[in-house]
């Protein structure tokens, strides 16, 4: 099957999916108005769930499938190219994997909202720079000036951290302590939350270190977890 064929193929099911009565809302959500984030994007009002479901349809599509989706001014059919391949990606074997990863780091200005970054990156590079792919990628993605790049960068070290290794995601969010975009702060302090929960001692090293240096946003999502009495010694710390 050709690839212009399967990716209309996919671009239909995703339109049959939508609910034009919340595209107002999405819009909204993701910031896509003028000087905003997502200035640009395009909606059409397909739930996540939905967007699955149209995925898990049609996991034989191909990369240049993929490639072609994520050219989209859609917001939904992005999404929906990065939820195949993630899905590819877990079922796939070692070559098929490396593939998709190599793949992923081509079209990261595609992956251009939060949400299309934080339901992909996380279990396509994360896991496959735990199978032994060099981390160096991480320092390059937190080093680039889009924004995007960099919380793929952050979001990237939870699957490292979910698996017991934190050192990735403490190197990563010192390299973005100064970031002065919310979603990186945001981002930030959500990965030192479950670095916390895996390994509180090495949070509160890092928030003693560093709490005078953090933004407020960041600080507060590291300690979200702590008790109030914490929670008070860390933010007098902070800025």
């Amino acid at each position: 099957m050709g690839m212009n064929v399967k990716a209309g193929d996919i671009e239909r099911d995703l339109m049959e999916a939508a609910r034009p009565d919340k595209v107002g809302v999405l819009a909204s959500f993701f910031k896509s108005g003028r000087g905003e984030y997502g200035e640009g994007d395009v909606f059409i009002g397909v739930s996540v769930p939905d967007n699955r479901r149209v995925a898990r349809r049609h996991l034989d599509a191909g990369l240049d499938d993929v490639r072609r989706l994520l050219q989209s001014p859609v917001h939904e059919v992005r999404l929906c190219g990065l939820l195949i391949i993630v899905e590819q990606y877990r079922r796939g074997d070692a070559a098929r994997r490396r593939e998709i990863y190599d793949f992923y780091l081509t079209v990261t200005d595609r992956i251009n909202n939060w949400d299309l970054v934080d339901l992909s990156c996380q279990y396509i590079i994360g896991p496959q720079l735990m199978d032994g792919g060099d981390r160096s990628v991480l320092v390059m993605l937190a080093a680039s000036e889009s924004m995007w790049r960099r919380r793929i960068a952050v979001v990237s070290t939870l699957w490292m951290v979910r698996c017991g290794e934190t050192d990735d995601a403490i190197g990563i969010c010192t390299m973005l302590l100064g970031d002065r975009e919310d979603l990186i702060r945001k981002a930030c302090g959500w990965v030192l939350r479950e670095v916390g929960k895996k390994d509180k001692g090495r949070l509160t090293a890092f928030l003693d270190r560093h709490a005078g240096d953090m933004s407020r946003t960041t600080l507060r999502y590291a300690i979200e977890r702590f008790d109030r009495d914490e929670r008070m010694h860390y933010m007098r710390l902070g800025k």
